[in-house]
C-alpha cells in the first residue's frame, strides 16, 4: 500500500484532511498515526498521520470480520441495529439499566398500535423515580431508539409494576376532589407542575365535569393546571395551591392564624370563645406584703410550682 502523509493541528483534523483528499472513508482506508499534535508555551507541534487506500477484497473481509466481532461480543447491539421497533427498544433499555447498575428484566408486552414494554425489578424505586421521573426518562429514550429510521412516529410506553395505571387512577381521584373543592370555595385551584401526560389525564377527567373548567399555565417544565369553577367569586383572586388544604379552609371561614389577638380578645377566626382563665390576671401571683417572719414579699409573676422549704430564704 502506498501511504501519503498528512498533517494538522490534531490527529482528527489530519485524518479528516487526508480522507477528503484521497476520497476515502475510515472503513476503506488504512491509517497510521505518526505523531500526535502538542501545544507548547511557544508554538505547537503538528499532528502527523499516513493514510493509504485498502484493497477492495481486504476492505470487504475487514468489514465482515468487524461485524462478526460485534455480533459475537455484543448481541444487544446487533439487536438494536437489526431488530424491529420493540426489539431495539428492549435491547437499549437492557443495556442502559446495566450501565446504571439496576438489575431488572425487560419484556415486550405488546406491539400493535403502540410498543408496550414492562420492566420488572426488585428496586422499583430506582426504575420509577420520584413521581415517575426516571420511568418517563426511560420511556423517552426508548421511544427515540424505537423510532430510529421511521417516517411515522410510533408511541412507546414503558411501565414498571403497573405504575402507569395506578398513577392514572390517583390523578382521576385527585381531579374529582379538586373540582368539588373549587366549587365549594368559589376559588381557582392551582396544581403542582406536571408533565404533559399527567396534565392530559387531569384535563380529560374534568372535561365532562359540570361546574368547572381547566386551563394550563406556565412554561415547561413548570407548566401546571388551574381548576376554575363556574361560580368563581373573584376573578382577580390568586389561585389556591392544591396541597394547601388548611389554607383553603382558613380563607373561606376566616383568618385563623393571622389574628393572634383573637385569643386575647375572645374571638378565634370569626367564632366566639370564652376568654382564657388567666385573662387580665397573673396566675398564682401574690400581692406585696410581709411574711410571718417580717420578710417583704414581691409579686411572684411566674407560672409553676415552688419546691423547697418556705421557712428558708
Amino acid at each position: 500500500m502506498n501511504y501519503t502523509e498528512f498533517t494538522g493541528k490534531t490527529v482528527d483534523e489530519a485524518i479528516e484532511k487526508g480522507l477528503k483528499e484521497l476520497g476515502l472513508t475510515k472503513e476503506t482506508a488504512s491509517i497510521n498515526v505518526l505523531e500526535e499534535g502538542k501545544r507548547k508555551l511557544f508554538g505547537s507541534i503538528k499532528a502527523r498521520v499516513e493514510i493509504a487506500p485498502l484493497a477492495e477484497e481486504n476492505s470487504a473481509v475487514e468489514a465482515q470480520t468487524e461485524t462478526e466481532k460485534v455480533s459475537k461480543n455484543n448481541p444487544k447491539r446487533t439487536a438494536v441495529n437489526e431488530g424491529n421497533d420493540g426489539a431495539r427498544a428492549i435491547a437499549f433499555l437492557e443495556g442502559l439499566l446495566e450501565i446504571l447498575n439496576i438489575q431488572a428484566e425487560v419484556e415486550l408486552v405488546g406491539e400493535s398500535e403502540k410498543v408496550e414494554i414492562n420492566i420488572k425489578s426488585e428496586n422499583t424505586t430506582a426504575v420509577i423515580g420520584k413521581r415517575g421521573v426516571m420511568l418517563d426518562a426511560l420511556q423517552t429514550l426508548a421511544g427515540a431508539v424505537a423510532n430510529t429510521g421511521r417516517d411515522e412516529y410510533r408511541r412507546v410506553v414503558v411501565d414498571c409494576e403497573n405504575y402507569r395505571d395506578n398513577r392514572e387512577a390517583t390523578l382521576n381521584k385527585l381531579a374529582g376532589n379538586l373540582a368539588q373543592k373549587a366549587i365549594r370555595l368559589g376559588r381557582k385551584i392551582k396544581l403542582e407542575p406536571m408533565n404533559p401526560y399527567e396534565r392530559r389525564i387531569i384535563h380529560a377527567a374534568l372535561s365532562e365535569c359540570e361546574g368547572v373548567k381547566t386551563i394550563s399555565e406556565g412554561k415547561e417544565p413548570n407548566r401546571y393546571i388551574v381548576v376554575i369553577p363556574d361560580n368563581l367569586e373573584d376573578e382577580n383572586a390568586p389561585a389556591i395551591p392544591a396541597r394547601n388544604e388548611r389554607g383553603g379552609r382558613d380563607n373561606h371561614r376566616g383568618n385563623r392564624g393571622g389574628n393572634r389577638g383573637g385569643y386575647r380578645n375572645g374571638n378565634r377566626g370569626g367564632k366566639d370563645f370564652k376568654k382564657p382563665y388567666n385573662s387580665g390576671k397573673k396566675p398564682y401571683a401574690k400581692k406585696s406584703g410581709s411574711s410571718s417572719d417580717g420578710t417583704t414579699l414581691k409579686n411572684m409573676d411566674f407560672f409553676g410550682t415552688f419546691l423547697g422549704n418556705s421557712n428558708k430564704d
